[in-house]
This record gives C-alpha cells, sequence and structure tokens, in this order.
C-alpha cells in the first residue's frame, strides 16, 4: 500500500504546474482512504486506476483548453429543446440556463445543493459525457476527453491575469471593458464588493462574440429587462465579466482547507461553504460567483450562462468529493438541509431517497445515485479530482 500510495501520489504532483497547496496535499494524502474503500465495497471497472482525472485549467494543454471552450461554441451552436417553455432560448448551452432559473427554488440551499451540482457537472460537460442524455446528433458533434475542467480558486491573487482569464486563445475568455458600476451589494468584509477593472462586454478569447439570450432576473449591473417577467424571454446582448480579485479573496487555498477540515457533518460543511451571510461571511461558493461577476455571471438564476460557471460548479464538486473522502463510510450517506431553498416555505428535511434531476434534460433520479463519484449513477461516474 505504501508503495502504490507514493507512485500514485507522485504521478499527481508531476501532472500540476503549480506547486500543490494544501487543499492538493489533503486531496493527495486522503487517496489511501478511497482506495481502501473501493478494496471494501468495489464499483465494478471503476478504480482508482481507470477513473478520470479531472484537471485544473493550468495543468492543460493549449490544445486540451481549445478543445474545450470549441465544445463550448458547439453547444452554442445546436438548437435548444426547451424554447416552448423559453422563447429566449435559442441553443442547447441555453436549455442549462433554463433549467437552473426553473429549479433554483428546488436546489439552491437545500438538500440537492450539491447533488444538483454533480448530475450536470456530468451531463453538461461538452465532452463525451454529453452523450448519456443527449441527441445523437450531438454524439458526433461533440467528440473529446470525458473530463470535466475545474477551476481551482486560491491558485492566483490576480485571477484577471490568471490563464483562466486572460483573454488568450487558451483561456475561458477575457476580463470585459472597464465600465462605471457601484459594485456589488452583499453583507461582508466590504458590505459590498468593490468593482474591479472590468463590467463591461468581453472582447477577447474564445468567448468574444458570444450572445447571452436569457435574463437578467436578478442583475448586478443595469441592463435592459428581459420582455418576460419569469426572465425566459429573448435578450440579447454581450458576455460581460467584471474579473474581481476582492471577491477571489475569499476564495483562498486556506479557506477552502478550513471548509474542508474544520466541518465535520454536512450541515456545517453545507452551511460555511454556501456562505453565512447574516455574519458577513459570503462562503467560497459565492465568493468563486463574484470573482466572475458580471453579466449573467453575476445573476444569482441565470448565472450558467457564463461558461466559467461550470469551471467553479466543478471546483465546488471538487471541494465536497475532498470533503467526503476524509471519511467515505459515513460521508457518502451524509445529507443535510430540507426539500426547499433555505427552507421556505417550510419542509421537511431531505434524504437519500429524495429526487434530483434536470427538467428536460435528465431525468429525475434518487439523491443516492449522486452521492458517489466512484459508481454513482449507476456506476456512470467514475473520477477523481487532481
Amino acid at each position: 500500500m505504501l508503495l502504490w500510495t507514493t507512485a500514485f501520489l507522485a504521478s499527481l504532483v508531476a501532472a500540476q504546474t503549480y506547486p500543490p497547496d494544501v487543499v492538493d496535499q489533503l486531496a493527495a494524502a486522503s487517496l489511501p482512504k478511497v482506495k481502501e474503500w473501493l478494496a471494501k465495497n468495489p464499483q465494478g471497472n471503476c478504480t482508482l486506476e481507470t477513473a478520470v482525472r479531472r484537471k485544473e485549467w493550468m495543468d492543460l494543454t493549449l490544445a486540451q483548453r481549445k478543445e474545450y471552450t470549441n465544445a463550448v461554441l458547439c453547444l452554442m451552436s445546436k438548437p435548444a429543446l426547451t424554447s416552448s417553455a423559453a422563447p429566449g432560448a435559442k441553443s442547447r448551452f441555453d436549455d442549462y440556463i433554463v433549467v437552473h432559473v426553473q429549479q433554483t427554488p428546488r436546489n439552491h440551499g437545500s438538500v440537492r445543493v450539491y447533488t444538483s451540482n454533480t448530475y450536470p457537472m456530468l451531463i453538461s460537460n461538452p465532452y463525451a459525457d454529453l452523450l448519456l442524455t443527449l441527441a445523437p446528433l450531438l454524439r458526433m458533434a461533440l467528440r473529446a476527453s470525458p473530463s470535466q475542467r475545474v477551476w481551482i480558486q486560491g491558485i492566483s491573487t490576480d485571477p484577471a491575469n490568471s490563464p483562466l482569464f486572460d483573454g488568450s486563445e487558451g483561456s475561458m475568455g477575457g476580463n470585459g471593458a472597464k465600465a462605471n458600476y457601484n459594485g456589488i451589494m452583499i453583507p461582508g468584509p466590504y458590505d459590498r464588493i468593490p468593482p474591479a477593472d472590468g463590467g463591461g462586454c468581453v472582447t477577447t478569447g474564445p468567448f468574444k462574440n458570444m450572445t447571452v439570450n436569457l435574463g437578467p432576473i436578478a442583475p448586478i449591473l443595469q441592463l435592459t429587462r428581459n420582455p418576460r417577467a419569469d426572465g425566459l424571454g429573448y435578450n440579447p446582448r454581450c458576455l460581460r465579466r467584471d474579473i474581481n480579485k476582492n471577491s477571489a479573496a475569499v476564495t483562498s487555498a486556506k479557506d477552502v482547507h478550513d471548509v474542508i477540515t474544520k466541518n465535520n457533518d454536512a450541515h456545517w460543511f453545507q452551511t460555511v461553504m454556501e456562505g453565512q451571510f447574516p455574519q458577513g461571511k459570503w462562503g467560497i461558493h459565492a465568493g468563486g460567483h463574484y470573482t466572475v461577476g458580471g453579466d449573467p455571471g453575476g445573476d444569482f438564476y441565470t448565472s450558467p450562462g457564463d461558461p466559467a460557471f461550470w469551471l467553479h460548479h466543478t471546483m465546488i464538486d471538487r471541494v465536497w468529493w475532498i470533503w467526503q473522502i476524509q471519511n467515505l463510510e459515513k460521508r457518502l450517506k451524509e445529507v443535510s438541509h430540507t426539500r426547499t431553498m433555505s427552507n421556505f416555505p417550510p419542509s421537511a428535511n431531505g434524504t437519500l431517497d429524495d429526487l434530483s434531476g434536470l427538467g428536460v434534460l435528465a431525468p429525475d433520479v434518487e439523491v443516492r445515485e449522486l452521492m458517489s463519484t466512484m459508481g454513482g449513477l449507476m456506476g456512470k461516474f467514475c473520477y477523481i479530482y487532481e
């Protein structure tokens, strides 16, 4: 076991292009626990050696990064499935925004908050994972590696100039042009998040010509209102961002490490991760969203309309995974919170028997099927994080 562990950890470290931080070290040191659990609970052909390794953006080659962004652009070129309910939806990419808007009251601040994150990480991946649920047309259109990409926060104190947002062809697009706005009113270290150097249209990188079609619903910028009250009408405009180091400051490696190591049950892990706003604590989930900000990234309902959303939420899945593997026997069965957002209206406590799904994009399955990255979803999940 010691020899295997040493060799496996060395392979993970060798794959990184930046020095491992305390979260990376914790994840790597915890892998023997995963191997031990798998020895007691075999998951068919899913082993640590066969599992897909989800990589951080900086660890990808330029070709791999472009392969990913091209697949996202491909999603944006395919017809929507939700246009009857949402006239503003013009692409398969927009379908995920529609589902997010429709399911926000069910999933956020509830028992489904992380499993509703894991499920779309599988099927919204613009790579081959998408083939599990979408049409044969996409099976042909989206040929690529089956691993979603992850944005690991805390590796850069200057996110606007990081490889993720520097506006190069190998980025997820650049910052927005400088625009005047008052920042984001939110309880916390600043009472409002001061604006950074963006806020306007993204003009560099793979998504410089992207059109945002849906929303806004809860905007942080001054924008043209959507023609429909539910935000699902057609409202074309540019992608806007304000890549903000003030928000990124609450997503450091120490913040992530503390969330994982100082919260020993699902209730407190979820509570601290999601933010304790009355106490002025944003949490790394909200901090990540407001690191991107802009439109639609800063809109609580339509934020999946910024392609960076999916990397941020894969990071959230990574944090949950590292927390789980500290005690797999217990934490693969542990859920918290009720069945409604922030328990409004009041509802029963959630259980593993509750259902989580993605509307027209994927059927409901029991929460228990989405708890494990190794063998979950009836064996379709088989991945770990580097």
